[in-house]
C-alpha cells in the first residue's frame, strides 16, 4: 500500500508539473519536472514527516534563491577577483554551516540543508561570472514551483495513519508466518529475523504496546518453527511438528498447542543422558517458547484463515 501511494503521488506531481511545462512551452519545466520528482521520491519514505518536511525544504529553497541573488546581484557584481569571491559566498555558508553544527531541532536542520544544497546551485560560480537576472529567476522558478507542488501531493494522499500501518504489519507479519510454517524449504534464521526486525523498526510511536508485543511474538515464533524444524528429523519428532505446524497454519492456536505439548511428552519421555540429550533439551525450550507464545497471543495467531 505504501508504494501505491507514492506511485500516485508521483504520478500527481510529476504530471502536473509536465502538463504546466507542455501548456506554456516553459523552457525551464524540465527543470521543474526534476525537482517534483526529487522532492517526492526523498521524502515520501519519511511517512507522516513528508509533509512537515516538503514545507521546511521548500522554505528552505525559497531562501537559498533569496540568498544567492543577494549574494550574486549585489555582491559579486561589484568585484572581480577570486578572493572576492571566496568572501561573498563565505557569507552565506559560513553562518549556515554554523546553524546546521549546532541546531538540535530537525526541521531546522532540514531547511538548512534544503539551503545550503541548492545555494551553490542557484549561485552558479563561472569564470568569468554571467548576472543574467532574467536566467536566473527562471531557473530558481522551476525549483520554487516543483519545492510547491511536492507539499500539495502529500496532502491531496496523505501517508496511511498510526494504526493502520500497525495493523498492516501485524497482518503481513502473521501471513509470512503462517507460509513459513508450511513451506517446506527451510528458511534461514537470519532472513526471516532482518525482515522482522525491519517491520519492528517501521512501527509507528503511536503504536500500541499490545500490538509491538505481537510482532515480538511473531518474531519468536518464527524464529522458534525454523530451528524446530532443522532438529525435527534428527529426534524423530517430524509428524508431531508437522501437525501441529499445519494447525497454527489454519489459524487454530489451541489444537496446535495440543500436538507440542504432546511432542514435549515424547521427548521428555526418552533417555536424558547420550549424544542427543543436549538437543532434545533446546527442543523442548523451543517448544515451550512457542507453546507460551501461541496461548497468550491466541486472539492475534488465531486471526483469519491461511491462504
Amino acid at each position: 500500500m505504501p508504494a501505491l501511494i507514492n506511485a500516485a503521488r508521483a504520478i500527481v506531481a510529476i504530471g502536473s508539473v509536465e502538463f504546466f511545462w507542455i501548456a506554456t512551452a516553459w523552457p525551464n519545466g524540465g527543470s521543474a519536472v526534476y525537482a517534483a520528482a526529487a522532492m517526492i521520491l526523498l521524502l515520501s519514505p519519511r511517512g507522516d514527516l513528508a509533509y512537515g518536511g516538503s514545507i521546511a525544504v521548500g522554505v528552505g529553497i525559497a531562501g537559498a534563491v533569496a540568498c544567492a541573488a543577494v549574494i550574486k546581484f549585489a555582491v559579486l557584481s561589484a568585484f572581480e577577483t577570486f578572493p572576492a569571491l571566496c568572501a561573498g559566498i563565505g557569507l552565506f555558508v559560513i553562518p549556515a554551516g554554523f546553524v546546521m553544527a549546532r541546531s538540535r531541532q530537525p526541521a531546522a536542520i532540514a531547511l538548512m540543508t534544503a539551503m545550503g544544497v541548492n545555494f551553490m546551485a542557484l549561485l552558479a560560480p563561472t569564470n568569468p561570472m554571467t548576472f543574467d537576472t532574467a536566467q536566473y529567476y527562471n531557473s530558481a522558478l522551476s525549483i520554487i514551483i516543483g519545492c510547491v507542488i511536492a507539499p500539495l501531493a502529500f496532502s491531496l494522499l496523505p501517508p496511511l495513519g498510526p494504526a493502520q500501518r500497525a495493523r498492516r504489519l501485524l497482518a503481513l507479519a502473521l501471513r509470512d508466518l503462517r507460509r513459513l510454517a508450511v513451506d517446506r524449504r527451510l528458511t534461514p534464521s537470519e532472513d526471516w529475523e532482518g525482515r522482522m526486525y525491519g517491520r519492528l523498526a517501521a512501527v509507528p510511536d503511536a503504536a500500541e504496546p499490545l500490538q509491538r508485543a505481537r510482532l515480538l511474538a511473531a518474531l519468536s515464533v518464527g524464529t522458534e518453527i525454523i530451528h524446530l524444524r532443522r532438529m525435527a528429523s534428527r529426534l524423530g519428532a517430524a509428524v508431531e511438528l508437522a501437525a501441529a505446524l499445519g494447525a497454527f497454519a489454519q489459524g487454530d492456536s489451541a489444537t496446535a498447542i495440543a500436538w507440542l505439548h504432546r511432542l514435549d511428552h515424547r521427548l521428555a519421555s526418552g533417555p536424558d543422558h547420550g549424544p542427543e540429550a543436549a538437543a532434545v533439551l533446546r527442543a523442548r525450550s523451543r517448544i515451550l517458547v512457542m507453546s507460551e507464545a501461541l496461548s497468550e497471543h491466541a486472539s492475534y495467531f488465531d486471526a483469519g484463515a491461511f491462504a
